[in-house]
């Protein structure tokens, strides 16, 4: 009985002690990011367009973010590619027709560590009324104090490729005109909240 009572103290203090990990949110530090593509023209030259507004945050347990959740959404009337003729056609109804389409999205589904700071990041893109399931390459370039702010802050480098025939987008523009491979990139800082 004495041992019965023994077993019943340990486990009532172990759960007792057994605190749960609050998940921790980090947002996008918009003024320290940039949120980018890539499209080649002619099949010659790069071409780097960006959207001024979005937001992000990354929801994780662990420090390391391997069971990260990532969000982001962009406004597709920011887009931004430093020239004014260009920008206007892209939000118009050729490309990302953003009277119809004016956002964007991102939701992870997984995050994989694939080695001490790199990890493949699998989510569903939404942009221009279609939904696919894509793969990002992220890079955690590093945590650190904010000196300005007292805050922590992670670095993160993300890359990846989309199709845009998959999405439906500038289809009346054949691969030679501009390339159907996109290169998405961000440099992004999230501060912990």
């Amino acid at each position: 009985m004495k041992k019965l009572f023994l077993l019943a103290a340990v486990l009532s203090t172990a759960l007792f002690a057994f605190k749960a990990v609050a998940p921790a949110t980090w947002e996008a530090d918009t003024s320290h990011s940039k949120l980018g593509f890539v499209v080649t023209h002619l099949m010659i030259t790069d071409v780097e367009g960006s959207f001024k507004n979005f937001q992000s945050t990354i929801t994780a347990s662990k420090p390391d973010f391997s069971d990260a959740i990532v969000e982001l959404t962009a406004d597709v009337n920011s887009v931004n590619t430093d020239n004014d003729k260009r920008d206007e056609h892209l939000k118009g109804a050729d490309f990302f027709d953003a009277a119809k389409f004016p956002k964007l999205s991102f939701k992870s589904t997984s995050v994989k560590k694939v080695s001490a700071n790199k990890f493949k990041v699998n989510g569903n893109l939404t942009f221009h009324g279609v939904t696919k399931p894509i793969t990002l390459d992220a890079t955690l370039r590093g945590v650190t104090t904010n000196p300005m702010s007292k805050k922590e802050t992670a670095g993160f480098k993300v890359t990846g490729t989309i199709k845009r025939a998959a999405f439906g987008f500038g289809t009346k523009y054949a691969n030679a005109m501009l390339s159907d491979e996109v290169t998405l990139n961000a440099n992004t800082e999230f501060v912990k909240k």
